[in-house]
């Protein structure tokens, strides 16, 4: 399995999975046209999609769907939730498919397993795509870990997980105070140490890629967050199998 992710922060969000001859999208929050700009960057294309499965109903990951699934003529996959939080934004679609939270998914030689997550959304959810030989688990724009999360994450051979926010930088920043609660909630986002404590309660040997997503631009710096990641993988695990993903380009396509 290879992965991409693509652009992560409040102006969009979207990861490429492919296996073998499948490729997917989880999310399509950017312009059909910046989703096909950033696969040229990883040497990819459009045309390789066979699907979009969607996490949650927010502009930031769903603002280009419609116009994949109609380009590409593939479906669109989310919960009952996401579909109604969504409304007319994903009506028009090639095909809409639902699945409850959850459940797995069989596409294609994958199998995609959605869980419950927490979000100020209907029905947030994360994934985790098996494709027989290795695992990748993505969970990100969630307020506070559960056991859950925990269970479905242990055992991935690659993760993406949020790194949103310092707590000392949201504080003093410029967001209004409704915002900062918001951002700061249980139905919010994680902040670096959430972040590091739920990839503390899933390391394992087998563990060879880790992805920090979701970093705020206003309330968060690289530096700091990987510091957070570094705290809990060192002495375990090769600092290389750390990455931070940006909002303006696509990490490298990463073999897992």
């Amino acid at each position: 399995m290879k992965f991409s992710v693509l652009g992560s922060g409040s102006k969009g969000n979207s990861i490429f999975v492919e296996s073998g001859s499948t490729a997917i999208l989880v999310d399509g929050g950017f312009s059909g046209r910046e989703i096909a700009e950033r696969l040229s960057r990883i040497d990819r294309d459009m045309s390789c999609l066979k699907a979009v499965f969607v996490t949650h109903e927010h502009h930031d990951h769903i603002s280009g769907v419609g116009v994949v699934s109609r380009r590409c003529r593939v479906p669109v996959f989310a919960n009952e939730g996401t579909f109604r939080g969504a409304g007319k934004r994903l009506t028009k679609l090639f095909k809409q498919s639902e699945f409850e939270t959850g459940e797995a998914v069989s596409f294609d030689g994958l199998q995609i397993r959605s869980f419950a997550i927490s979000h100020d959304t209907a029905d947030p959810v994360g994934f985790v795509i098996d494709d027989g030989k290795s695992r990748l688990g993505i969970c990100t724009d969630t307020g506070i870990p559960t056991r859950l999360i925990s269970r479905r994450m242990a055992q991935c051979d690659a993760l993406v997980v949020e790194f949103n926010h310092d707590p000392v930088m949201l504080k003093n920043g410029p967001y209004p105070q409704s915002l900062k609660q918001r951002v700061n909630s249980s139905q919010g986002h994680l902040s670096n140490s959430d972040g590091a404590g739920l990839l503390d309660s899933v390391i394992h040997d087998g563990l060879g890629h880790v992805v920090l997503a979701h970093l705020s631009e206003t309330n968060n710096h690289p530096e700091i967050a990987y510091r957070e990641a570094e705290k809990v993988v060192r002495d375990r695990l090769e600092l290389s199998v750390l990455s931070i993903s940006e909002q303006q380009r696509p990490t490298e396509l990463f073999e897992i």
